[in-house]
């Protein structure tokens, strides 16, 4: 675990938003290149790229869990249940620990009262997701 968030931590101060962080240290357990994984995290980032939306760590935790989960059976999607039920574990896991799973809450954009920092929200998915993968 120790190996897995310190390269989390390297990837976000590389600048790696907080999605790219977290997703692309898992590429090897979903079998995805990182450069690839970087493309499909980015838009994740800044809570859906405008701090409305969720988290882009607990974002990526939910990608990586369908990345990992899915039966890719493309005429006859079979894994949608397993994989919401995982989703919906991850997100309520965070959301117990953190209060929130929305960028802006976390942040305090409108409370003035940061509940989580970005560096602590992706060492909080990657420990949440490793679990489950």
């Amino acid at each position: 675990m120790e190996n897995r968030l310190e390269k989390v931590r390297k990837n976000h101060e590389k600048g790696y938003n907080c999605a790219q962080a977290v997703a692309c240290a898992f590429c090897e357990e979903v079998g995805i290149d990182e450069e690839t994984m970087f493309k499909l995290s980015e838009g994740f980032g800044l809570g859906m790229g405008g701090m409305d939306g969720v988290c882009g760590a607990v974002s990526a935790a939910v990608l990586l869990n369908g990345l990992k989960n899915s039966t890719a059976h493309l005429e006859h999607p079979d894994s949608k249940k397993d994989t919401y039920a995982l989703s919906k574990l991850i997100t309520k896991e965070f959301m117990e620990k953190n209060q929130s799973i929305l960028c802006k809450d976390l942040k305090g954009v409108e409370t003035k009262k940061v509940l989580r920092s970005c560096d602590g929200c992706i060492e909080d998915a990657t420990k949440i997701i490793e679990k489950y993968l």
